[in-house]
């Protein structure tokens, strides 16, 4: 097992990372506290790993909440049916909310733990690659509306982040690939060698081989944990993890919720964000092309944008975007593999030509 300690003083955590830890009854009990426990997961991940993880909390009193699986579920309403449960079964500021999923699962049990009774406590056990190298870890939780992605939420922070590498057994390609979108962002914002390492060994990393895995998992959260600790709240460095979101956000809110997976519409953005860093003359075509080509041909990731989304959706939904202020969209942009940058004074033409490009991103 590898521990990454999330560094934040009184409320600093430890995320452990191995294989077959959901099945070490006393990894998570120093985070539980007194009162009782609900399991918060979907009716996808429910059937694997609920009564798997049960007996992590035989020694309190354990319900569950299984939601509909899906990104098109991350709304108000499935707030207030925990709300419901919560309330009428009479839980009190003793609780502890499980997330027992990805993404989705997270970040929902993270925004319900914020705000029931002003703050109970939870913890994380991510089930997705994306969820155990990212949203797991950093305190982002919140939910969707229908005119932007994670517009309404809170920074809060689990006791604990247990993430059990042989859960990805069980995952589709497609998911696997959807979380190596965001661990190539970490290689790309600030670690050029983790970049070429990852490109070198992709075969390796699809094929979820365990030594790799537990490495890419232990590199991105001591990344993201030394990012948070620096940045909690997201008002400078912590910006830089947006690579590509700026522009995959869009392409998620316009194309609906649940359309394409968040790691997809990641790969889409980035490639954009290395086009527009290219025509901005920050980075040369063969640097975007070879970005392109890590995600589209080593890892198989959609890099093409959907082509009925018109200039006038992107500015507008990138203008809601939490990163934009005073008016202007802020985009993170790339100097070089391995050095990110937050800009918003950015050339108009330059972005229009982004966005209309197409299948001629960084050609």
């Amino acid at each position: 097992m590898q521990t990454v300690t999330v560094k934040l003083a009184d409320r600093s955590y430890p995320i452990f990372i191995g294989n077959g830890l959901f099945n070490d009854v006393d990894l998570v009990a120093p985070y539980l506290g007194k009162g009782r426990v609900v399991i918060i997961t979907n009716d996808v991940v429910a059937p694997l790993y609920l009564e798997k993880v049960k007996p992590l909390f035989a020694a309190h009193q354990c319900d569950q909440i299984v939601l509909p699986d899906g990104e098109a579920h991350k709304n108000l309403d499935t707030i207030s049916h925990i709300y419901d449960k919560l309330l009428q079964d009479k839980f009190d500021r003793n609780t502890t909310l499980v997330a027992l999923g990805g993404g989705v699962v997270g970040d929902i049990t993270g925004f319900a733990a914020a705000t029931f009774l002003r703050g109970v406590n939870y913890i994380q056990l991510p089930t997705t690659l994306l969820a155990q190298v990212d949203s797991s870890v950093g305190g982002k939780t919140g939910v969707n509306h229908a005119l932007g992605k994670n517009m309404i939420g809170a920074f809060y922070q689990p006791r604990c982040v247990v993430a059990d590498t042989t859960v990805l057994d069980t995952l589709a390609e497609r998911d696997i690939k959807a979380g190596l979108a965001e661990v190539l962002k970490y290689g790309l914002i600030d670690n050029v060698q983790f970049f070429h390492w990852l490109a070198a060994n992709s075969s390796a990393i699809i094929q979820l081989d365990a030594a790799c895995l537990i490495e890419v998992i232990k590199v991105c959260c001591v990344a993201k944990a030394d990012i948070v600790a620096q940045d909690e709240k997201e008002s400078g460095i912590r910006m830089l993890l947006n690579l590509g979101h700026t522009f995959g956000h869009a392409i998620e809110t316009a194309s609906g919720y649940g359309t394409w997976l968040h790691g997809e519409t990641v790969a889409m953005g980035i490639v954009m964000a290395a086009d527009l860093s290219m025509r901005l003359g920050w980075i040369d075509q063969n640097c975007a092309q070879q970005i392109r080509s890590v995600f589209e041909k080593n890892y198989g990731m959609p890099v093409v944008p959907p082509a009925d989304i018109s200039i006038k959706q992107y500015l507008d939904l990138m203008s809601s975007d939490k990163k934009a202020e005073l008016g202007k969209i802020r985009f993170i942009l790339l100097k070089s593999i391995g050095q990110a940058v937050i800009e918003s004074d950015i050339d108009n033409d330059s972005l229009e030509a982004t966005l209309t490009a197409g299948n001629q991103l960084c050609m």
